[in-house]
């Protein structure tokens, strides 16, 4: 990373576009570490801290974690000594409160530095997600179209069976998609009206999602 302040990128786009791919491919890159709030709920829970507490009192009933609860996590990963040249942020924010949540948070580093929104058709997602199988005992991801067990229904690795997650069920994709349209489309307008918004093609291979992402940082001095 050629810059000297702290950078921070925000990944926005529809479940299913690849953001959590690239924001893992590009740590190397930036040198800055993915901050996914699916990550933080995960570990907060699991560790039980009193976020984490709060937080699965929500997530045990299905509903979503308060924009308070989210922020505060996210304000707190963002100071450990990790983040200290920046963060690829990826979940968050997820809708307007927690953006002008995060420009207040980021105020003393000048504000997000790039918003890159993978673009992808629902039927690309849909695709995409239904598509994943995991297996029950190791957790080894495999998709059914891009990269098929040898055996179907059986974990290469250990023989574990593979299944279809919940989250991964047609109905509840389509639930997420009118969720992400509700809440987080309308994060795209606002990161335009801010001159801040880049799109890179998501429904392209992820190689080449990679390669139009690294161009893209490139051409704005990132790398």
């Amino acid at each position: 990373m050629t810059a000297s302040k702290r950078i921070f990128l925000v990944l926005l786009g529809p479940p299913g576009s690849g953001k959590g791919t690239q924001a893992r491919r590009l740590q190397e890159h930036l040198g800055i570490p993915q901050v996914s709030t699916g990550d933080l709920f995960r570990c907060n829970v699991k560790a039980e801290t009193p976020l984490g507490v709060l937080a699965k009192r929500y997530m045990d009933k299905g509903e979503l974690v308060p924009d308070k609860v989210t922020i505060r996590m996210v304000a707190q990963r963002l100071q450990e000594e990790d983040c200290a040249n920046g963060a690829i942020l990826d979940g968050f924010p997820r809708n307007l409160i927690q953006a002008s949540a995060l420009d207040e948070l980021l105020a003393a580093d000048g504000g997000v530095a790039l918003v890159v929104w993978f673009n992808a058709s629902d039927e690309e997602v849909m695709n995409r997600i239904t598509g994943r199988r995991v297996c029950r005992s190791c957790g080894q991801v495999y998709h059914m179209m891009f990269n098929p067990p040898q055996q179907e229904g059986v974990c290469d690795v250990d023989g574990g069976e593979l299944y279809l997650r919940a989250d991964d069920q047609p109905e509840t994709v389509k639930n997420r998609l009118y969720v992400y349209y509700k809440q987080s489309s309308p994060l795209v307008g606002y990161y335009y009206a801010k001159g801040l918004l880049a799109e890179v093609d998501g429904s392209q291979s992820p190689d080449a999602v990679t390669e139009a992402f690294l161009t893209l940082l490139k051409s704005h001095g990132y790398l």
